[in-house]
């Protein structure tokens, strides 16, 4: 038997009318640019979020078709996309690998607020992953070589003497890129901006793509 203590209840009338009262009413969101309403909820949600404001579950699917998620953390966005970075050989890396399309979805609890976004992906160029790896701290850069990401593991001792190995291969030098660690630009075909309202009658909001545009359109909760 499910124990029922585990999952909060929904929330009563009171609950809500107390909601709206604390509230201001919110203007109705803006229809005109995706990216500059995305900048906007995400400079919210950096000065908000506990921690990991720019974290993102990324699906994919596998060569039978099963879905799979896992959160992954956004490190760049602009109109051509939403950028994050991965070991080429993971699940994630080879899924996107034999079928580039994805989704991606911001959650900010703090802020009653999701982004969906669905697109086609495509690999950043090598010297945008450089530039970004150079950027990591030297036990990242380490740890990207010593990780077979996704592959069985035996004891933790393994990972920790290939990090090992890493380090005296590399010394005190530079920490190259890996050759097998690279990144992903998601290009948006639709993104889906929703906003918490009482009562459960929440405020959704689509662009999909058209051409150098967008439509919009505004959907039920």
């Amino acid at each position: 038997m499910t124990d029922k203590s585990l999952i909060p209840p929904s929330p009563s009338e009171d609950d809500y009318v107390r909601q709206v009262t604390a509230a201001e009413p919110p203007a109705l969101l803006s229809e005109e640019d995706p990216f500059a309403l995305f900048a906007e909820w995400m400079k919210e949600a950096l000065a908000k979020e506990p921690n990991d404001a720019n974290a993102m579950a990324l699906s994919t699917v596998d060569e039978d078709g099963m879905p799979d998620s896992r959160m992954v953390l956004l490190k760049d966005v602009d109109p051509a996309g939403f950028v994050f970075y991965t070991n080429l050989e993971s699940a994630k890396g080879r899924q996107l690998a034999a079928n580039p399309r994805a989704a991606l979805l911001f959650h900010w609890k703090s802020l009653r607020r999701q982004v969906r976004v669905r697109g086609t992906v495509a690999p950043v160029t090598p010297e945008e992953a450089d530039a970004y790896f150079a950027t990591r701290a030297r036990p990242a850069q380490l740890g990207a070589w010593a990780s077979e990401q996704s592959r069985p593991m035996g004891e933790r001792l393994a990972l920790e003497k290939r990090i090992a190995e890493a380090g005296l291969r590399f010394g005190l030098g530079k920490v190259p890129r890996p050759p097998h660690w690279s990144g992903f630009r998601l290009s948006p075909v639709a993104l889906e901006f929703w906003r918490d309202r009482p009562f459960r009658l929440h405020e959704r909001l689509v662009f999909a793509r058209a051409g150098d545009g967008w439509t919009t359109r505004r959907l039920y909760p």
